[in-house]
């Protein structure tokens, strides 16, 4: 049958001429981009998961970026850190030379306090103007608030780090479940023939924390005066004496140690003689020759909190604080203390998402020498001249003892900064560079063009547009066929 008004065959090479075409368009669009998917149409699932995907692999990019900045920015803190660290062992250093008042004259002791000061004013230079980017560093702007604390019941609070989440504040609550206790043992004086006194000739040896001496008294020898002989050494025993009544001196004598907790302890150990020297450790008693005190053990917030001596300390995901409590607040009251950190802190976003679980809130505090010590031995500015701890004062051991305490705080934070940049910061980096590696090659999975394959079909498609072409012209053609059926 010959029609020539209608060339089927025409067009059907035609309808498969346009798709060879359309087919050889989207391999050449793909060689072109490199992408599988280059519009919705191409894909509109995978179009979906891969712009997921690339939104998260943006996201833990980001996050790379920002513990490798706080990185940067605790390295510049450790080292401002380091140099106050050396200033201090420097003044540690003065102040020994200081103490040896037999050898050096005031002139030079005159000299080392003016050292002391400019290294003094050294370390609250350092504080006011160590930054990162304009971020001031230890000048107290990084540290957290507090509000509501009673002095007389928490005498120090550091709060090291915070996590508000959605909250504007996070109420602090600590609860006392056992006493902190010093270390004590009993001497009785109310002894037959010798009533506040000592019964017979005694060398016995007193041993506390800090160290330990010899005393040596006769028969007769009143209990206080064997208190005033332990006290007079007390700081290089770390053990005081009392009488357990001041007025009533059979009331008995008491060796405590000043510290409380467990790392404190008393031992008194009879060396010669004293056939009726034994001590106690309550006056109704059993006889022991040591004992040992009682860290505080308290509640914080619900959670069982770490006791050292006064000291407690809690770490949890929300609150990471160190409380110290006064000797009186350190007792079982069935009283609850409370503040409340309300801000600050410096908040370091790690994580790929914003929120509490990919946050650290840490705390730096100031380190200005005004800052620097405790309430009981005092601050790095009273060692200045015109301090009530300066050397020219002749109080070279009260400033050491002040000197100690700021080089252990700066340590802590030290400690603290290399803890977090080395557990929290390395390891985050690390994690999320493995994941942002998995992550890219899921989404180039699913959106990369495959050279090896589109090439392939490429040349296949070339092939088909050829012999498409050579077929419509075939088409086309058989027609004219019908011509000869005219003569």
């Amino acid at each position: 049958m010959s029609r020539i008004n209608t060339n089927v065959s025409s067009l059907i090479a035609q309808n498969r001429l346009a798709t060879t075409n359309a087919d050889l368009s989207t391999r050449l669009q793909r060689l072109s981009t490199g992408l599988k998917i280059n519009r919705g149409a191409d894909d509109p699932a995978g179009l979906i998961v891969s712009e997921r995907l690339r939104s998260e692999i943006q996201a833990v990019g980001q996050a790379v970026d920002n513990a490798e900045r706080a990185s940067n920015v605790i390295a510049t803190t450790e080292a401002s850190l380091d140099e106050i660290n050396q200033l201090l062992v420097s003044i540690k250093a003065l102040t020994i030379e200081a103490a040896n008042t037999g050898a050096f004259s005031p002139d030079e002791i005159r000299a080392n306090q003016l050292e002391i000061d400019s290294a003094v004013e050294s370390i609250t230079r350092i504080s006011n103007t160590a930054s990162f980017a304009g971020l001031k560093l230890l000048n107290g702007s990084l540290e957290f608030l507090q509000s509501g604390a009673v002095t007389s019941q928490i005498t120090d609070i550091n709060i090291q780090g915070a996590n508000f989440g959605l909250d504007a504040n996070i109420p602090v609550a600590v609860e006392v479940l056992n006493s902190a206790e010093r270390a004590s043992l009993f001497l009785s004086g109310n002894t037959t023939g010798s009533v506040g006194a000592l019964q017979s000739s005694v060398t016995f040896e007193v041993q506390g924390n800090v160290g330990v001496q010899v005393f040596s008294f006769v028969s007769g020898t009143a209990l206080s005066a064997v208190a005033a002989a332990v006290n007079q050494v007390r700081d290089a025993t770390g053990v005081t004496a009392s009488l357990v009544s001041a007025t009533d001196p059979s009331s008995g004598l008491t060796f405590q140690s000043a510290e409380f907790g467990t790392d404190a302890f008393v031992s008194v150990r009879t060396i010669e003689d004293g056939q009726n020297f034994q001590t106690f450790d309550a006056q109704a008693g059993s006889a022991v020759l040591r004992d040992e005190g009682e860290d505080v053990l308290a509640i914080v917030n619900g959670n069982l909190a770490v006791g050292q001596g006064l000291d407690v300390t809690l770490n949890t995901p929300t609150l990471n604080v160190e409380l110290s409590l006064a000797s009186g607040a350190a007792q079982v009251t069935n009283t609850a203390y409370d503040f409340t950190v309300t801000g600050g802190g410096a908040m370091f976003q790690i994580g790929p998402s914003v929120n509490s679980l990919q946050q650290v809130g840490f705390g730096i505090d100031s380190v200005a020498a005004s800052r620097l010590g405790n309430q009981r031995y005092g601050f790095l500015t009273s060692i200045r001249t015109g301090g009530d701890n300066s050397l020219i004062n002749g109080k070279a051991r009260q400033a050491s003892d002040i000197i100690d305490a700021a080089v252990d705080q700066i340590s802590k934070v030290r400690g603290r900064l290399g803890a977090f940049e080395r557990n929290t910061l390395q390891t985050t980096v690390r994690s999320q560079q493995i994941a942002l590696e998995n992550l890219t090659a899921s989404e180039s999975a699913i959106r990369d063009a495959d050279f090896a394959e589109e090439t392939a079909a490429l040349t296949r498609a070339q092939i088909l547009q050829q012999a498409g072409t050579s077929t419509l012209a075939l088409a086309n053609s058989q027609a004219q066929s019908v011509l000869s059926l005219l003569g």
